[in-house]
């Protein structure tokens, strides 16, 4: 699975990609989130408030309950805003 991280996402973790091999328990976004938390304190602070980030599974806009699968593409992301 390749995870991307924009904005201060990716500046608090300090990376803007990896691939990953998460365990069998992490079906979805949320569960993926948790599982990233215990990678270290960079991704605690990243992922702290989950209602505060916004993701894409396969370059759609999902939600966090949204199911992922070995292969899949998740970007995570801070709110984007118009302007």
């Amino acid at each position: 699975m390749q995870v991307l991280y924009f904005g201060w996402v990716k500046s608090r973790i300090g990376i803007g990609k990896e691939e990953l091999s998460p365990p069998p328990e992490v079906t979805n976004v949320a569960s993926l989130i948790d599982w990233l938390k215990g990678r270290g304190d960079s991704y605690a602070n990243a992922f702290e408030d989950s209602t505060a980030l916004r993701v894409a599974v396969n370059q759609e806009i999902a939600p966090l309950d949204a199911a992922i699968a070995d292969g899949d593409e998740v970007a995570v992301f801070p709110p984007m805003t118009g302007g």
